[in-house]
C-alpha cells in the first residue's frame, strides 16, 4: 500500500497548501488549485505557480513539495493503472472541499466570521476532505493485499473508514475552533459564531458525534490482521480519543490555549498501538 498512499499523502498536502497559502488573495489560489487538480486528472504538465504564491509560503517545506510537483505527476504516472485511479479520485474530492472552503470563507474576516449553515454542510465537508480518505485507504487496502487486508466485509469496512475520516477531522475542528474564528472561520453550523453559549453547545454536540465516528475507527482498525498496518490504522484513533477526552468541559479559554496530547502520552498510545 505505501506507494499509492505515500503519494496520495503529498498530493493531498499540496492541494491543502495551495488552499491556505493566506498571503495569497483567493482569486489566485483558487486558480493555483484548479489547474493543479486539473493536471492531476488528466496528467497533462505541472502548473506554473504565480511567482507570489510560493513566495508567501512562510514554511521552506511546503516550497519544496510544491517546486517538486513535476516529480509526483510523474510517479503518478508510474503507478499501476488501478492504484493510480484511485489516488486520482480520493485528490480531486479532497480538492473539491478546499474549494468549496476558499468559497464560503472568501469574506470572512475575525470581525465578521462566516459559519457553516447547517449540519448536512459539516458533515459533507468532513467526507470530502476527510472521509474521502477513508474510502481511499479501503480501497487501497483490498485492491493491493486482497482478502489478507481485513477480515471485515468490504463494504462495512468502507463505511466504518468513512466515518473513521470524518471523526479525525472533526477533532481538528473542535480543537482548532478558536483559532479558525481568529481567521473568521467557522466550521460549526450556528446561527451567530460570536454568541459563546450557543457556540459551547453545539461544540459539545459535536464531541459526541466525533466520538461515535472515532470509535468506527478502532473497530476498523481491529479488523487489519497485518501488525504494522493495524497499528498505524489504529495510532489516529487513539490520538483522536485522548484528545476528545481533553475536550470534553473545557472552558473557552483552555480552548484557545489549544488542547494538546501530552507528549508522553503519544508514546504510550504508540506502544498500546503496536501490542
Amino acid at each position: 500500500m505505501r506507494g499509492a498512499a505515500s503519494l496520495g499523502y503529498l498530493l493531498a498536502r499540496s492541494a491543502d497548501t495551495l488552499a491556505d497559502a493566506a498571503g495569497v488573495p483567493v482569486p489566485m489560489r483558487q486558480d493555483a488549485l484548479a489547474a493543479f487538480t486539473h493536471a492531476v486528472a488528466t496528467l497533462a504538465p505541472p502548473p506554473r505557480w504565480p511567482h507570489a504564491l510560493p513566495a508567501a509560503l512562510p514554511d521552506p517545506r511546503e516550497r519544496v513539495l510544491l517546486s517538486n510537483m513535476p516529480a509526483l505527476l510523474t510517479w503518478l504516472r508510474a503507478l499501476p493503472a488501478a492504484e493510480a485511479a484511485l489516488v486520482r479520485e480520493v485528490v480531486a474530492i479532497i480538492s473539491s472541499g478546499q474549494q468549496l472552503d476558499l468559497q464560503r470563507f472568501a469574506s470572512a474576516s475575525r470581525d465578521q466570521p462566516v459559519a457553516l449553515p447547517d449540519d448536512a454542510a459539516l458533515e459533507d465537508y468532513t467526507w470530502r476532505v476527510a472521509g474521502s480518505v477513508g474510502e481511499f485507504w479501503t480501497r487501497l487496502g483490498f485492491l493491493t493485499l486482497g482478502q489478507r487486508f481485513s477480515t471485515m466485509e468490504p463494504t462495512v469496512l468502507l463505511e466504518k473508514g468513512r466515518a473513521y475520516g470524518q471523526g479525525l477531522q472533526l477533532v481538528n475542528i473542535l480543537r482548532d475552533l478558536p483559532a479558525d474564528l481568529e481567521t473568521g472561520r467557522c466550521y460549526l453550523p450556528v446561527a451567530d459564531p460570536a454568541e459563546r453559549a450557543a457556540l459551547l453547545a453545539c461544540h459539545a454536540q459535536w464531541l459526541e458525534r466525533a466520538a461515535a465516528w472515532v470509535a468506527q475507527g478502532r473497530s476498523y482498525a481491529l479488523s487489519l490482521p497485518i501488525r504494522r498496518l493495524r497499528a498505524a490504522t489504529q495510532l489516529p484513533a487513539l490520538l483522536a480519543a485522548e484528545t476528545l477526552g481533553l475536550l470534553r468541559g473545557t472552558p473557552w479559554e483552555s480552548l484557545q490555549a489549544r488542547v494538546k496530547v501530552p507528549r508522553h502520552r503519544v508514546y504510550a498510545l504508540l506502544l498500546r498501538a503496536l501490542v
